[in-house]
């Protein structure tokens, strides 16, 4: 399982996850999802294509990660010019 310093190291982890990896990415993590068959049947289906998917599931996943971890949203500080 991976530990984040902050809520935007978990967005930068998922956004570049594909489907497939994206389900071998969250599968070391304790969350409440749909199961991946579930989900496959859906877009088999054709009652919702795959982007939507991983879009809802990485939203899911994002939350109860920063849930569990008690993550802290990123300070960021704007560099400053000293001239």
């Amino acid at each position: 399982m991976c530990y984040f310093e902050d809520q935007q190291d978990v967005r930068d982890w998922l956004e570049p996850l594909g489907y497939e990896e994206f389900w071998r990415e969250v599968s070391t993590f304790d969350l409440r999802l749909q199961s991946k068959e579930s989900c496959d049947q859906q877009i088999s289906s054709g009652s919702v294509d795959e982007a939507t998917v991983l879009r809802v599931l990485k939203g899911m996943v994002r939350m109860q990660v920063i849930d569990q971890q008690n993550l802290p949203p990123r300070d960021y500080v704007a560099p400053l010019s000293m001239h």
